[in-house]
C-alpha cells in the first residue's frame, strides 16, 4: 500500500464521510423524512434539527442524509449496470472480431452519436416528475454503457494479440474461459476506475434532471432536494441551509469521487511500473 497517494487517500476518506452520511445516520432519523409539516416550518438550527427545518416543514438534516442515499443508490446502480455491460460487450467486440465485432460496433457508436440530455429531458417530461427511480435508472444505464464498451474494446484488441491468447486458443481454451482468466484480469483495474466515474456521472445526470423538475419529484435526492428549494423560493427567503446544503454536498462528493477514480489510476499505474 505505499503506493497510495494523497488523492485516492483523500478521495476515499471524503467519500466515507458521505457514505456513513448515506447510509447510516438515516437509520437513526424519521422514517419519512420527506413528509410535509412533520415539524415547525423555518425553524433555525438547534439540538433537535441540526440544520433546521424546511418551509415544508421537514428537518433538513435528514432530509439532506435521505438525499444522499437515494443519490448514490441511482448512481451505483447505473454505474453498475452500464460498467458490466460495456465490458462485456467491449471484450466480446474486442476478441472476436468478425460480424459480431462489426455489430456491436455499430450499436455502440449509433447511442455515442445520440445526444442523450434532450432525450432524457423529453422522455421525463412526458412523465412530468412522476418517473420511477427503476425507470431513471434504465434510462440513464441506457446511455452509459456505449464509452466503456468502446474503450474494453480498443484494449481486448490489443491484449488478444499476446502469446498467452494465441496459447490458449491453441490449446483449445473457450472464448469465456480466456476472456476471464487471461483478458480481464489486465482490464480489473480500468473497470474500477470506471465504476466510480460512473456514479459520479449517473449522479450528476439525474441531479441534473431533478433541479429542472423531470426527474422523480416524490423522491428525495440532492437534485430534487434543490428543485423543491427552488420551488418554494429558499433563496429569496433566506433559508440557505435548505438550499445550500444540497450543493455544496453534491460538490463536495464529485470531488471526492474525482479525486478516488483518479488516485486510483496513479496507484495502479505506479504498481504496474514497479511489478515492470
Amino acid at each position: 500500500m505505499k503506493f497510495v497517494n494523497k488523492k485516492l487517500k483523500i478521495g476515499v476518506s471524503v467519500l466515507a464521510i458521505f457514505l456513513i452520511l448515506g447510509f447510516i445516520v438515516p437509520l437513526f432519523g424519521p422514517e419519512n423524512p420527506t413528509e410535509w409539516g412533520a415539524y415547525l416550518k423555518n425553524m433555525p438550527p438547534s439540538s433537535e434539527h441540526l440544520l433546521g427545518t424546511t418551509s415544508l416543514g421537514q428537518d433538513t438534516f435528514f432530509l439532506l442524509a435521505h438525499s444522499i442515499n437515494n443519490s448514490f443508490k441511482i448512481g451505483i446502480a447505473v454505474s453498475l449496470i452500464a460498467t458490466a455491460a460495456g465490458v462485456f460487450l467491449g471484450l466480446i467486440a474486442g476478441f472476436k472480431s468478425g460480424l459480431i465485432d462489426r455489430l456491436i460496433s455499430l450499436l455502440t457508436d449509433s447511442f455515442i452519436v445520440i445526444p442523450s440530455l434532450p432525450i432524457l429531458i423529453l422522455l421525463s417530461s412526458f412523465l412530468k416528475g412522476t418517473a420511477s427511480v427503476s425507470f431513471i435508472v434504465a434510462i440513464l444505464a441506457l446511455f452509459s454503457w456505449p464509452l466503456p464498451a468502446r474503450q474494453v474494446r480498443s484494449m481486448a484488441l490489443s491484449l488478444r494479440e499476446r502469446e498467452s491468447i494465441s496459447m490458449a486458443l491453441f490449446s483449445g481454451e473457450s472464448m469465456i474461459k480466456i476472456i476471464v482468466r487471461e483478458i480481464f484480469p489486465y482490464i480489473s483495474g480500468w473497470t474500477l476506475a470506471n465504476f466510480v466515474n460512473g456514479i459520479l456521472a449517473a449522479i450528476a445526470a439525474e441531479s441534473t434532471l431533478a433541479v429542472i423538475g423531470m426527474s422523480s419529484n416524490s423522491t428525495a435526492t440532492l437534485g430534487t432536494m434543490i428543485y423543491w428549494a427552488n420551488q418554494y423560493q429558499a433563496m429569496l427567503g433566506g433559508r440557505w441551509l435548505w438550499i445550500g446544503t444540497p450543493v455544496v454536498a453534491t460538490v463536495i462528493i464529485f470531488i471526492s469521487l474525482f479525486l478516488t477514480m483518479n488516485g486510483y489510476q496513479e496507484y495502479m499505474a505506479k504498481r504496474r511500473g514497479k511489478n515492470a
